[in-house]
């Protein structure tokens, strides 16, 4: 069934699943980058192990469901981040026992800095929400064919616009500008191309939900806003 909507499919398993699998990618993604990987002559947070996954997940549900519908994802997805970063920030200020020697360590993983926590959110937010805007409105434009295209497309709009939002917030006046603009096309190849071996994933898992969900979503009418509460 095609249509605009989505509200019907608040409570499939499948959407479930999928939301579940998104927020974990982005919670995770997010913990790990505080090590920084070097992939061969690049230099770039561990986060990119899993951290692509989340835009192949928002790829599934803007495909499957419609924009509406990733749109409360993406906010959940922000708002579990949130409490994260709180309950791991409350953690960290209470009291260490006498014999717990490794408080140091915990700030240091843990403890991220308000500039790069800021970063991320910023980068989070602008990158899903132009991916998942991208794809829908290529969707229209190629009448459902070719997923590849708006898979990938909206993954080089989304994934550059994520690089170069946190690292430029993030890192801007610390690294030297060349080293800068290296870290974002260093960022941005990577994730792009995780996109791209992914395709033939993203296409079975696409078959897969439209069929037994029985459902092809086009944002026709949809409000494209961020922070509209009606679809």
């Amino acid at each position: 069934m095609a249509g605009e909507g989505g509200s019907a499919l608040r409570s499939s398993p499948y959407l479930l699943v999928l939301t579940a699998l998104f927020v974990t990618c982005l919670i995770t993604a997010n913990i790990l980058a505080v090590k920084l990987v070097a992939a061969g002559p690049l230099i770039v947070p561990a986060g990119l192990v899993i951290f692509p996954l989340s835009y192949l997940f928002g790829d599934v549900l803007t495909e499957v469901y419609g924009y509406a519908v990733t749109r409360r994802v993406i906010w959940l997805g922000f708002s579990c981040n949130l409490l994260t970063v709180v309950a791991i920030a409350i953690a960290g200020a209470l009291p260490a026992a006498a014999f717990w020697q490794h408080q140091a360590a915990y700030d240091t993983i843990l403890g991220g800095t308000p500039r790069l926590l800021a970063a991320s959110f910023a980068a989070y937010l602008l990158g899903e929400f132009c991916n998942s805007y991208v794809l829908a409105k290529l969707k229209i434009a190629t009448r459902g064919r070719w997923l590849w295209t708006r898979t990938i497309g909206s993954t080089v709009v989304g994934q550059g616009l994520d690089s170069a939002v946190f690292v430029s917030l993030a890192f801007l006046g610390t690294l030297a500008t060349g080293d800068l603009v290296t870290t974002i096309l260093s960022q941005w190849l990577i994730k792009t191309v995780y996109e791209v071996v992914a395709t033939p994933l993203t296409y079975a898992i696409v078959s897969h939900l439209k069929r037994v969900e029985g459902v092809d979503t086009y944002d026709y009418h949809t409000n494209f806003s961020p922070l509209a509460v009606a679809d």
